[in-house]
């Protein structure tokens, strides 16, 4: 019941994940959320933010951010960052992921998203064909239907647990 909601993958940060392994095993395009995966909630990029992304273009990835956000909040964090974006994408929709893809000239095969929520992040990519890794939130403060969802999230990814350990 709730697998539709598990990531492929789920890791500590998007700081940590090994992008050059991605790259090796065909993967070329990166889809990622905004808040709380890359920065606090409405926060602009960081240093950290910019270096990854910088890092990820000499890797030889193409990177696209696809948020809920209006264009003002996606705007905000691109300032510093080369990369493409989509703002009110709509997730868990699939019409903004397929955007994205377009937009950097990726596919379902060789595209990753990233983000920090099960019920837009995941499961729209999942929906989509994308391969998907769940990155804890950065920070604990949230809108509160974020909050709300949250509590569901645990009951998702305690299950998660149990499958994961179960096949592995």
């Amino acid at each position: 019941m709730f697998q539709r909601f598990y990531p492929d993958e789920w890791v500590d940060s998007a700081y940590t994940i090994p992008f050059g392994k991605y790259f090796n095993n065909g993967y070329r395009g990166i889809l990622f959320d905004i808040d709380n995966t890359l920065v606090h909630h409405g926060a602009p990029a960081t240093k950290e933010a910019e270096e990854l992304f910088k890092r990820l273009r000499e890797i030889g990835f193409l990177t696209c951010l696809i948020s809920n956000n209006d264009k003002k909040r996606v705007d905000l964090f691109t300032e510093n960052i080369n990369t493409e974006s989509i703002f009110k994408a709509g997730k868990p929709k699939i019409k903004g992921y397929v955007d994205a893809m377009a937009k950097i000239g990726c596919d379902r095969t060789n595209t990753l998203f990233v983000g920090d929520q099960l019920f837009t992040d995941v499961w729209g990519a999942r929906r989509a064909g994308i391969y998907s890794i769940l990155v804890k939130p950065l920070h604990p403060k949230e809108e509160i239907q974020i909050v709300l969802k949250r509590y569901l999230e645990k009951i998702v990814l305690s299950e998660y647990k149990k499958y994961v350990k179960k096949k592995g």
